[in-house]
Order: C-alpha cells, then structure tokens, then sequence
C-alpha cells in the first residue's frame, strides 16, 4: 500500500510504486547526498528570471534544507518572491535488459517544493553555514577559520521546509517480458558507487600537517 503524499505537487504519478512518502526514508536519501538542483516552480503569472535550475550544494538540519550563495546571485535573490523545486539524485546503477525498451537505471531520488525563507537571524545563519562546511567531514568547522563579517555578509543563506517532499526509488534486477527471458543475452545490474579517495594536500601546505581523521578514517 503506498502511502499518503503530503501534496498534490510532489504525487508521484509515474511508476506510483517507486513513491516514498516516510519522511525517515526522504531525510536518509538527503543526508547520503551532496549537490541538489534547484529551480523555479513554473506559474502562469511568474516568469522565471535567470537560468531555470542551478546545481549548488545544501545541508539539512531538522525539518529544513538550507542553500547558500552570493548576493549577486539573481536566481538566489529571486528565492524572495517564488516557489522553488529542489531535488536530490543519487545514481546507484545501470540495469540491462534483455530488450533496449526495458533498460533502466537504479536510483534514490527526493523532491522538494516549497517557498524557500532568507535567513536573515544570525545564529540560524551560523547553524546553517557550520552544517555546510561539516558536509566536508564532521569537525571540519572546527578546524577552519569561522567567517569573518565581511564573508559572512556577503553570503546569502535560504531555508527549505521539507513539508512537500517525496522520494521515489527503483533497485533490483531488469523487469523484462516474459518472452525475452530464453534471448542468448546478457542481463543484469552495474552498481555504481560514490567514495573519496586518498586525500591531496594543498602544494602549499606545510609537510608537518597531516590529513585530519574525518578525511583518513583515523582517529587524531
């Protein structure tokens, strides 16, 4: 039985089977993520101004999304006055068929619609910018140098409710007829992967400072 969606706007209405609507699920496909894109809800009366979808990266803290940038930034500052669509994709494999029409891939994706908020309270704003930089390894906030004011003025900081969200998912072998089954073909799943690699030092850094533990999987 699938379950409810919060609204009519993040219903999935292809393949309803692959559709999440839990919100532990939805924040467990945010959390594994690191760049969403971000775009204009389309309205009869709004044109969108600027590019229509921008790739950037967000942190989520609680029941909100947030997504920084530069006061220049047009889009950013047309956040103000539209409603906003931001979604998360994690690629997880190719699937093969025996037939090219029922090739596919394996994905965790979530959608998120909702008006984004300025952050313009200070602390929210440091929370938001410190769960940022821990996207980078926990502790990492701690180890920079926090931004001055002038750094912290020039960034522009937006908070995304996840009160409309919903995940849709696909896993497992190819879904082929039932006729193709006996085809001399080969047909299976290519799993992808996301993982770091061993860290790169900054030419400049002096050789006495070693990578941190959260990058190296070491305790310091």
């Amino acid at each position: 039985m699938v379950a409810t969606p919060p609204t009519e706007r993040v219903e999935v209405k292809r393949a309803p089977e692959r559709a999440r609507y839990e919100r532990a699920e939805i924040e467990a496909i945010l959390d594994s993520g690191y760049i969403c894109h971000l775009g204009f809800v389309p309205t009869a009366s709004t044109a969108a101004p600027g590019p229509i979808v921008l790739p950037t990266m967000y942190a989520r803290v609680g029941d909100r999304l947030y997504v920084h940038g530069s006061p220049a930034s047009r889009m950013l500052r047309s956040l103000k006055s539209v409603d906003v669509c931001l979604t998360v994709t994690h690629l997880d494999g190719f699937v093969y068929a025996r037939s090219a029409f029922h090739h596919s891939m394996n994905y965790r994706s979530v959608v998120v619609v909702g008006r984004a908020l300025e952050v313009t309270d200070t602390e929210e704003k440091l929370l938001a910018m410190r769960a940022l930089v821990e996207r980078f390894g926990e502790g990492r906030w701690s180890d920079a140098r926090k931004p001055s004011l002038k750094e912290f003025n020039k960034t522009l900081v937006f908070a995304l409710p996840l009160d409309e969200a919903s995940a849709k998912v696909r896993s497992g072998p190819p879904v082929d007829d039932a006729e193709d089954h006996e085809l001399e073909v080969w047909a299976g799943v290519v799993p992808l992967t996301l993982s770091p690699g061993e860290p790169e030092p900054d030419p400049l850094l002096p050789p006495r400072i070693g990578a941190p533990g959260y990058l190296t999987g070491k305790k310091d």
